[in-house]
């Protein structure tokens, strides 16, 4: 089915579990963490696509794709040490901006992948490079930025300034 081996079929699956998870916690809780149950499905998902992902060699050998596996990996890592307070004051806010920033790394190979093969047969983008498709990814980085600003805000309102988690102590 386009194109999509077993392993992609699961992989992509697993990635939209991820991605529904992922934005149902952000408009249930405004963001994204790990302690609500959405945030745990959206951690472990996004944990599994990237692992899938590893398998998939769509171009040839390792390439971006497998670059931007890795630092998910390694963001979802300081959101769940900034979890657990790793970083003081600022942990709060380095969960928020860490979560929301691997749901837009999802949106990178998402929007490729997707819209490459779709509509079949007339897909939007010819590849990676297509300057529609750096457009659209950049459309979701302005989303991403305006999302972390918001969800900090409410952080500053929620939390007074002086204690631990404050944005503004």
């Amino acid at each position: 089915m386009f194109g999509l081996t077993p392993l992609g079929l699961v992989h992509t699956a697993i990635s939209l579990v991820a991605l529904a998870a992922g934005l149902a916690s952000l408009l249930r809780f405004g963001e994204i963490a790990a302690r609500h149950p959405l945030g745990r499905t959206y951690v472990w998902a996004t944990v599994l696509t990237c692992l899938t992902g590893f398998g998939i060699f769509r171009h040839g050998g390792f390439g971006a794709p497998h670059a931007l596996g890795i630092l998910t990996l390694l963001v979802l890592a300081v959101a769940a040490l900034a979890g657990g307070g790793k970083f003081g004051r600022a942990s709060r806010a380095i969960e928020i901006v860490a979560y929301s920033t691997t749901l837009f790394f999802h949106m990178i190979p998402g929007l490729t992948e997707t819209f490459t093969r779709l509509p079949q047969g007339a897909p939007w983008f010819s590849g990676p490079d297509d300057p529609s498709l750096q457009k659209a990814v950049g459309v979701c980085f302005v989303l991403l930025v305006i999302g972390c600003v918001l969800q900090l805000r409410g952080l500053a309102k929620r939390t007074p300034a002086g204690l631990p988690g404050g944005v503004g102590g």
